[in-house]
């Protein structure tokens, strides 16, 4: 609770006792609200900034003690998301969309569960169910991961291109549709979409590795002039020093690695063992 909200309720706390003896049921019901609004605001803590375990943990006590509520049912499908318990959120979110007061938003969160657990076939069904005029980013975003997983392309393109024109923040969508044209065979378009990725998100490093293979596809081994630190330097460096031996150019790629190696400001395990494997 804000503060202003904590000093309105206060006085109105205290104007209601000084009433008379009818005035008691008054006081009841409006510390019945500050205890609804305080626990609203640690709802949103626990679904965006808890501890993902520890958010688990509270909303599996609140939807034990309050099972019909759908708000504590959502936050718990969630929390497990965060957590990476994406088995258990699949449940948790089947849960959600069977109750009365289920929406287009929980069942789209529940397609979204069925892509995390690969569960392609029902995360269609769940897509397929949701009314075409529900027209929103995470609607789009899992749409356009299904058709790529069917190799629908077009499809995928087209949903790809609506996602990214429905948010603020399109670095992971153009990403993941640079990532569907890299394993096309498509790289001057998936470097693209991966240099799009990083004027949104500089830090994304996925996004950086995934340009690097998809230059070192090209047989461009020289980095892309992108902000990184030195430990991304080496990492990059070793992505696309086995680009370049995976394509033959095993000179270069030798090169590319002990580049790595002497770039990295830690030992470099992965790389050492590559240079020792070609030795």
């Amino acid at each position: 609770m804000n503060h202003h909200s904590m000093t309105g309720a206060i006085l109105a706390l205290a104007l209601l006792s000084a009433c008379a003896p009818s005035g008691d049921r008054a006081v009841q019901d409006a510390l019945e609200d500050i205890n609804v609004i305080d626990e609203s605001g640690l709802n949103d803590v626990m679904m965006s900034v808890a501890d993902p375990q520890e958010a688990v943990a509270y909303f599996t006590r609140a939807t034990r003690e309050a099972p019909d509520r759908i708000d504590l049912r959502r936050g718990l499908a969630a929390s497990l998301i965060r957590a990476g318990r994406a088995t258990e959120a699949v449940s948790a979110w089947e849960a959600v969309t069977t109750h009365p007061e289920a929406t287009n938003d929980d069942r789209t969160e529940l397609a979204g569960a069925y892509i995390r657990t690969n569960q392609w076939e029902r995360a269609r069904g769940a897509l397929d169910a949701i009314p075409p005029t529900h027209e929103t980013f995470e609607r789009y975003r899992y749409e356009a991961m299904v058709a790529d997983a069917a190799s629908d392309w077009g499809r995928a393109d087209s949903f790809y291109e609506i996602a990214t024109g429905l948010t603020t923040t399109p670095a992971g969508v153009l990403n993941n549709w640079g990532y569907s044209k890299l394993t096309r065979g498509d790289y001057d378009a998936a470097e693209r979409l991966f240099t799009e990725a990083l004027r949104h998100e500089p830090d994304l490093f996925t996004a950086k590795n995934n340009l690097v293979l998809a230059r070192g596809a090209q047989r461009n081994y020289n980095l892309p002039v992108v902000p990184m630190t030195q430990a991304e330097r080496a990492q990059l460096l070793y992505t696309l020093g086995l680009a370049a031996i995976k394509q033959n150019d095993v000179t270069i790629g030798r090169g590319l690695l002990e580049d790595a190696v002497e770039t990295s400001p830690t030992y470099f395990e992965e790389a050492s063992r590559a240079l020792e494997a070609l030795s």
